[in-house]
């Protein structure tokens, strides 16, 4: 398990405790044609919301359990960003994490 893994891991947990916390986290899942949508955050099928609870973070627990390649770049945090805007939601901590999570994914990987 590489830095950029033991980084990434915590802070999935938190963008699912900010989740969880603004009252945006699922009990019900989206079905199976729109989890498997080819659009970038699966804009056509999914909210951004559940595309992070659905797709995102269960893809990223596994990549970090399996110690597998992580992503070389991130930008989640504007789409965030632009699609909280308005909303009344309180997401200031949620936009900090998924930052976090940018920056981690983002930074270069270490040499091995």
């Amino acid at each position: 398990m590489t830095e950029r893994h033991r980084q990434l891991a915590p802070q999935l947990g938190v963008l699912e405790k900010q989740l969880r916390d603004l009252a945006l986290w699922s009990e019900r899942v989206p079905d199976a044609a729109a989890l498997a949508s080819s659009q970038p955050f699966a804009l056509d099928t999914l909210t951004l919301v559940e595309w992070l609870q659905f797709i995102f973070l269960p893809r990223m627990r596994q990549l970090v359990d399996t110690a597998a390649p992580l992503p070389g770049t991130c930008g989640i945090a504007p789409m965030a960003e632009e699609y909280f805007r308005g909303l009344g939601v309180g997401s200031d901590a949620l936009l900090a994490v998924l930052a976090a999570i940018d920056e981690i994914l983002s930074s270069p990987p270490e040499a091995h």
